[in-house]
This record gives structure tokens, C-alpha cells and sequence, in this order.
């Protein structure tokens, strides 16, 4: 048996290619049922964000299963097999076991110690358990996994004073319009990422913020807590008149702001600049509209350098994370072998991260997934 990872990332695909692959909450019944039939899964989760997609499985065979599931991949997103291998990764464990872990603990996150991923790798298992692709093996993995992202933010400074994409969303606005403070802000989606945002807002000292979300419900509960302006998602062209900073986070499956739009939107500002930043995936904005005169468009993969600062100063946390992380993945390791050749001497919910893990001396080297 096999635990296997194939994916891709900001790290090895442009998000026009990322964003052809990502799943959709709507499709993942279908997903899971393809998976287990037509690429001989016998258990599955599939992680889908703005940064990466990735499916992991377990398998009986290695070769054959890596294979099917790039087929997998390339008829979903549509994309020749030709153009999409060479950004896909592939590994089995142990590597694929160490990914995954260090991928909940956000240190393979575009944001070196983001907190969101930890959710979204906690959703993604919830997401696989409801439609029934995951069993014992799948289940350990996943709550070890976030365990072992608990222990690393608990015995560690990765997350200290970290950032998510929302807050650097608001950064790279900040040092397009100067002070941001001045600055009225429209926020295009009430999600996690968009809370994020506009709490980072706030912090910030933005006074006029409005809030635009498909549940206008939920856009009045988000922006009163910050004191932000709660608007109908018909009103988005409205708002494109008096807004100099857009940003966007929706889960829309196609753009929900298009060159036509916004183009019309300049002719009627009188060219007045417009700065447009889109942390969705798919993305929010059409990309052709950054051509127009005086706006400023910018994506999720923008953002990279941005956080450069940032990840330098979290470097020292690194080596401590991994050394959690090995030993975390070294105790699921032996549990998933006593389980295959015997009954099992550990239980998948035995480990705490309120207890720090025994010191080591060597840091663990990062383990990039390599297997083809």
C-alpha cells in the first residue's frame, strides 16, 4: 500500500494554470466517486486553495496510480498532458506523509506560517470524510497532520506576527495609494481571506471600507464588526465609480469583474486610478483589464514579493518546525506499519501538541516530492 501526492503549487505553476485545476466545493461528490473508480483510489482528499492542488490517495500500486491520477488532472482542468507534467510534483511516503504536514504547519506556504491553510487542510479532510473517501489510514493522517501543524505553532515563533494573503493584499494596495488610510476600499467577498483582509484594514486606520458579497446577509454581519459599510453585490459596478482600491476574494467560477466593466467604469471616473487586486482562484478579475490606462492590476502570484521580508524573518522557526514535523511523521509512519502487518500499538488520536516533542540535533532536510 501506498500513500501518494500529486499536485501542483504557486512553486511550480503560473495561477492561470492553477486555477484551471482547482475544484470546486459543487463538483467534489463526483470527484471522489472518479477517484475511487477510474483511478483505483482506496481512500482520498483533495486540497484545493489559491496556492496549490493537490490530491492525495491511497493505492495498492505506485507507478500506475501517480499515472492515472496526471490523466486525472488533465481532463479535468482540460490541459494536454504535454503542457501540464512539467508543472505537476508526485512523491509517496515517506515524502508525501512530510508534505502534507508541512503544508498544514504553512511552511510551504506562499506566506511563510500562514494560519488559513490549517484550515483549509482541516476542510479539505472534512470534505473528503462527508462523502466517504476516507477510512482508517486517511483519518490518522489527516488528524496527525493537524496535530503536528497545532505543535508547530504552539512550540514555535513561525506564526509570530505572521501574515496571510489578505494582509499582504493590503500592503502591496498600500504602496500603490499613499496614506492608505485615505483610501476608499471596496472588498469583493466575506470569506475567510476577505475577514482577514478587512480586519488588516482596519488595523490600518481605513475609514471608508465597503463590504460586497453575493449574501448580502453575510457582508452586514462581516463589516459591522469593523465598522465597515455593508453593500448589495448588484451595487459592484456602483462602487467601481468611487473606489480607488478593489480587492477581491470570491470563489466565483468566472470573473466577476471583466475589461468591459471596469473599462466603462474608467471612462466615467474620468480615468481616475484604480488599483485592482485579485487574490482569487480562479481569478476574479479578467486579466486584460490591467492593460487599461491608469489601472493597476495585480494576482495572487504578485504577491510573492511582497512577503520576501517576511519569510526572512521566520527563517529561524524553520528548522524547529521540521524537526517537529519529522518526529510527527516518523510516530504515523510506525502506527500505518503496525496497522498493515498487525494490530496497532499507537492510536491515531494518541499524540497532544501541548507537549513539545523530544529535542534533536540535526535539522531535517526539506524533502521535495520528485517521484514521476
Amino acid at each position: 500500500m501506498h500513500i501518494l501526492l500529486v499536485g501542483l503549487s504557486y512553486k511550480s505553476a503560473p495561477v492561470e494554470l492553477r486555477e484551471r485545476l482547482a475544484f470546486q466545493r459543487g463538483q467534489l461528490e463526483d470527484v471522489f466517486a472518479r477517484l475511487r473508480h477510474d483511478v483505483g483510489l482506496e481512500e482520498a482528499a483533495v486540497l484545493s486553495t489559491c496556492n496549490r492542488v493537490e490530491i492525495y490517495g491511497r493505492a495498492s500500486q505506485l507507478d500506475g496510480s501517480v499515472a492515472r491520477l496526471q490523466q486525472f488532472f488533465s481532463r479535468h482542468g482540460g490541459v494536454e498532458e504535454s503542457r501540464l507534467s512539467p508543472a505537476l510534483y508526485s512523491c509517496a511516503q515517506p515524502q508525501s506523509v512530510r508534505h502534507l504536514f508541512a503544508v498544514a504547519s504553512g511552511l510551504e506556504s506562499m506566506v511563510l506560517g500562514e494560519a488559513e491553510i490549517q484550515q483549509q487542510v482541516k476542510l479539505a479532510y472534512e470534505h473528503a470524510r462527508l462523502y466517504g473517501a476516507t477510512g482508517k489510514v486517511f483519518n490518522a493522517l489527516f488528524q496527525r497532520a493537524l496535530n503536528a501543524a497545532k505543535a508547530v505553532r504552539t512550540h514555535t515563533g513561525i506564526g509570530r506576527g505572521a501574515v496571510s494573503v489578505g494582509t499582504v493584499a493590503v500592503e502591496l494596495a498600500g504602496k500603490i495609494f499613499d496614506p492608505l488610510s485615505r483610501a476608499v476600499v471596496v472588498l469583493v467577498g466575506a470569506g475567510k481571506i476577505g475577514e482577514l483582509t478587512l480586519r488588516r484594514l482596519a488595523d490600518r486606520g481605513v475609514r471608508d471600507v465597503r463590504v460586497v458579497n453575493r449574501s448580502l446577509e453575510r457582508a452586514v454581519d462581516v463589516a459591522s464588526i469593523y465598522a465597515a459599510r455593508p453593500v448589495a453585490y448588484e451595487q459592484l459596478g456602483e462602487q467601481l465609480l468611487e473606489a480607488d482600491i478593489v480587492l477581491t476574494s470570491t470563489g466565483a467560477p468566472g470573473f466577476i469583474l471583466t475589461r468591459q466593466q471596469v473599462e466603462a467604469a474608467m471612462r466615467a471616473r474620468h480615468h481616475r486610478p484604480l488599483c485592482l487586486v485579485d487574490v482569487g482562484v480562479p481569478r476574479n478579475v479578467e486579466p486584460s483589464a490591467g492593460a487599461l490606462e491608469n489601472v493597476y492590476r495585480f494576482d495572487i502570484d504578485d504577491l510573492q514579493g511582497v512577503v520576501a521580508h517576511a519569510h526572512q524573518e521566520r527563517q529561524q522557526a524553520v528548522a524547529q518546525s521540521r524537526r517537529i514535523i519529522d518526529e510527527k511523521v516518523d510516530r504515523f509512519l510506525a502506527w500505518w506499519r503496525s496497522e498493515c502487518q498487525g494490530p496497532s500499538v499507537e492510536s491515531p488520536a494518541g499524540e497532544s501538541a501541548d507537549q513539545p516533542p523530544a529535542g534533536q540535533d540535526s535539522t531535517v532536510e526539506t524533502q521535495q516530492p520528485t517521484l514521476r
